[in-house]
């Protein structure tokens, strides 16, 4: 179906979190696949399917081994766990040592995944620090930077953009979407996302801020293996849950305009 890659700018946290908290709530079949190749930390975070630990050397690493011959879509299912609760992940590195060695992986990865018939959110971790993943994110139908609503990280995200912009231009026939989101304080939270949608408004980009996440300790603390109904009236998954809907509802209507150009006479 579609392959969104959610990454951080400069400073900004919370990805793996914002991976997870999307895949519970995502109204499609979906799979989270660990893409970071700093380290990924899924294997300390969250329990698996029967509450032990989830297996680090099933995932990527397995992944890779089996893949140098060809790498197809259907392969990458023999490489998923489930954690407690269903969602299906493929669990990454977990140093970047064990990244250097899949170098040659991650557009053939990236391409496999966007074939997959389930959507994929792959937690690429720090876009700046990781150029090596670029393979993967430019096979993405969308790209998802999540910040902060502070002065230096919306100055980072607004040159971020526009840089990733025109890297996907040169490096996809069919460059993927940017969209934004808002790490936010509930306090401040609709008006962190207005002011991120102004600046982001008055760079040229008028159409880029997707919303805003809860900067929700609790919740995050609750997603760590609580799969329940207090989760699911945590701040957390409430704004969750919006994102995922407006990601959704872009991508569904993406894919109608590619079919109405590809089919224009139906």
């Amino acid at each position: 179906m579609a392959l969104i890659a959610l990454a951080a700018d400069k400073g900004a946290p919370g990805v793996t979190t914002a991976a997870t908290a999307l895949g519970a709530v995502w109204p499609r079949p979906v799979l989270v696949a660990e893409c970071d190749a700093a380290g990924g930390d899924l294997v300390y975070r969250l329990p698996a399917q029967d509450g032990s630990a989830l297996d680090p050397s099933r995932g990527l690493l397995s992944l890779g081994a089996t893949a140098r011959r060809g790498l197809h879509p259907q392969q990458i299912h023999e490489h998923t766990q489930q954690l407690v609760g269903g969602l299906e992940v493929l669990v990454g590195v977990q140093a970047s040592e064990q990244a250097g060695g899949l170098a040659w992986l991650w557009e053939p990865l990236g391409q496999a995944l966007s074939a997959m018939p389930a959507d994929v959110l792959a937690d690429c971790g720090r876009i700046g620090s990781n150029p090596e993943t670029l393979g993967l994110v430019a096979q993405a139908d969308m790209v998802v930077l999540f910040a902060r609503p502070t002065l230096e990280q919306v100055a980072h995200l607004r040159e971020r953009v526009i840089v990733l912009q025109r890297t996907l231009r040169q490096r996809s026939q069919r460059p993927s979407q940017i969209g934004v989101v808002v790490i936010a304080e509930q306090r401040e939270y609709g008006k962190s996302i207005a002011e991120v949608r102004r600046v982001m408004q008055e760079a040229g980009l008028p159409d880029v801020v997707l919303g805003g996440l809860a900067f929700d300790l609790k919740g995050a603390d609750l997603l760590r293996g609580e799969w329940g109904g207090r989760l699911d009236r945590t701040l957390l998954i409430r704004s969750a849950r919006e994102v995922a809907g407006t990601l959704v509802s872009r991508l569904s209507a993406t894919a109608l305009a590619s079919e109405a150009t590809a089919y224009p006479g139906e």
